[in-house]
Protein backbone atom coordinates (compact mmCIF):
# COMPACT_ATOMS: atom_id res chain seq x y z
CA UNK A 1 0.00 0.00 0.00
CA UNK A 2 1.41 3.04 -0.68
CA UNK A 3 1.34 6.68 0.93
CA UNK A 4 -1.80 7.94 -1.08
CA UNK A 5 -3.70 5.38 -0.69
CA UNK A 6 -2.96 5.32 2.67
CA UNK A 7 -3.74 8.89 3.12
CA UNK A 8 -7.15 8.30 1.13
CA UNK A 9 -8.32 5.77 4.21
CA UNK A 10 -7.74 8.59 6.64
CA UNK A 11 -9.87 11.21 5.06
CA UNK A 12 -12.20 8.57 4.14
CA UNK A 13 -12.37 7.85 7.83
CA UNK A 14 -12.18 11.51 9.10
CA UNK A 15 -15.47 12.04 6.24
CA UNK A 16 -17.58 9.15 7.95
CA UNK A 17 -16.57 10.97 11.41
CA UNK A 18 -17.52 14.58 10.39
CA UNK A 19 -20.56 13.14 8.58
CA UNK A 20 -21.42 10.99 12.01
CA UNK A 21 -20.86 14.12 14.36
CA UNK A 22 -22.92 16.67 11.89
CA UNK A 23 -26.19 14.11 11.55
CA UNK A 24 -25.95 13.41 15.71
CA UNK A 25 -26.45 17.19 15.62
CA UNK A 26 -29.15 17.04 12.93
CA UNK A 27 -31.38 14.27 15.16
CA UNK A 28 -30.63 16.40 18.83
CA UNK A 29 -31.68 19.42 16.91
CA UNK A 30 -29.30 21.32 18.36
CA UNK A 31 -27.66 23.96 16.43
CA UNK A 32 -24.19 24.07 14.90
CA UNK A 33 -21.80 24.00 17.56
CA UNK A 34 -17.90 25.82 16.24
CA UNK A 35 -16.00 22.34 17.04
CA UNK A 36 -18.41 20.86 14.06
CA UNK A 37 -16.96 24.11 11.69
CA UNK A 38 -12.85 23.17 13.22
CA UNK A 39 -12.98 19.48 12.38
CA UNK A 40 -14.45 20.14 8.95
CA UNK A 41 -11.99 22.01 7.78
CA UNK A 42 -9.53 19.58 9.41
CA UNK A 43 -10.87 17.45 6.74
CA UNK A 44 -10.62 20.16 4.38
CA UNK A 45 -6.76 19.90 5.28
CA UNK A 46 -6.73 16.49 5.10
CA UNK A 47 -8.75 16.41 1.74
CA UNK A 48 -5.43 18.89 0.58
CA UNK A 49 -3.07 17.04 1.38
CA UNK A 50 -4.54 13.76 -0.27
CA UNK A 51 -4.90 15.88 -3.89
CA UNK A 52 -1.14 17.09 -3.33
CA UNK A 53 -0.71 13.48 -2.93
CA UNK A 54 -2.01 12.27 -5.69
CA UNK A 55 -0.82 15.21 -8.09
CA UNK A 56 2.86 14.00 -7.08
CA UNK A 57 2.14 10.33 -7.88
CA UNK A 58 0.86 11.62 -11.10
CA UNK A 59 3.90 13.56 -11.87
CA UNK A 60 5.98 10.63 -10.80
CA UNK A 61 4.50 8.80 -13.67
CA UNK A 62 1.64 7.28 -12.13
CA UNK A 63 -0.82 7.94 -15.28
CA UNK A 64 -4.34 7.60 -13.92
CA UNK A 65 -6.79 5.83 -17.09
CA UNK A 66 -8.79 9.37 -17.68
CA UNK A 67 -7.16 12.78 -16.85
CA UNK A 68 -9.75 14.56 -16.88
CA UNK A 69 -11.89 12.32 -14.49
CA UNK A 70 -9.16 12.48 -11.92
CA UNK A 71 -8.62 16.15 -12.37
CA UNK A 72 -12.65 16.68 -11.56
CA UNK A 73 -12.22 14.34 -8.59
CA UNK A 74 -9.23 16.61 -7.24
CA UNK A 75 -10.84 19.73 -8.17
CA UNK A 76 -14.01 18.50 -6.01
CA UNK A 77 -11.84 16.98 -3.28
CA UNK A 78 -10.78 20.35 -2.42
CA UNK A 79 -13.81 22.68 -3.17
CA UNK A 80 -16.41 20.56 -1.36
CA UNK A 81 -16.31 21.80 1.82
CA UNK A 82 -15.16 25.39 1.65
CA UNK A 83 -17.84 25.61 -0.41
CA UNK A 84 -20.59 24.08 2.37
CA UNK A 85 -19.08 25.94 5.13
CA UNK A 86 -19.15 29.76 2.92
CA UNK A 87 -22.62 29.20 1.87
CA UNK A 88 -23.64 28.89 5.49
CA UNK A 89 -21.61 30.73 7.27
CA UNK A 90 -23.76 32.91 9.21
CA UNK A 91 -26.28 30.37 9.91
CA UNK A 92 -25.47 28.46 13.10
CA UNK A 93 -29.22 26.29 12.64
CA UNK A 94 -30.00 22.47 12.84
CA UNK A 95 -29.96 22.29 9.08
CA UNK A 96 -26.50 23.87 8.60
CA UNK A 97 -24.88 20.91 10.44
CA UNK A 98 -27.06 19.03 7.99
CA UNK A 99 -24.95 20.88 5.01
CA UNK A 100 -21.63 19.81 6.67
CA UNK A 101 -23.14 16.33 7.04
CA UNK A 102 -23.78 16.18 3.31
CA UNK A 103 -20.62 17.85 2.07
CA UNK A 104 -18.14 15.31 4.26
CA UNK A 105 -19.97 12.48 3.29
CA UNK A 106 -19.16 13.18 -0.32
CA UNK A 107 -15.75 14.06 0.28
CA UNK A 108 -14.83 11.12 1.53
CA UNK A 109 -16.83 9.23 -1.36
CA UNK A 110 -14.57 11.26 -3.54
CA UNK A 111 -11.38 10.64 -1.88
CA UNK A 112 -12.20 6.77 -2.44
CA UNK A 113 -12.57 7.66 -5.94
CA UNK A 114 -9.45 9.35 -6.21
CA UNK A 115 -7.90 6.51 -5.23
CA UNK A 116 -10.02 4.34 -7.67
CA UNK A 117 -9.25 6.51 -10.74
CA UNK A 118 -5.59 7.05 -10.36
Amino acid sequence: MDAVTLIGFIVAGYAAFVTIAAVLGVVLKAPRPKWLDQVAWMLEILAIVLAIGALAAWSGGRKPESLSTFLGYLGALVCLMPLALQTMRGDRSTWSSGVIAAAALATGVVAVRVMMVR
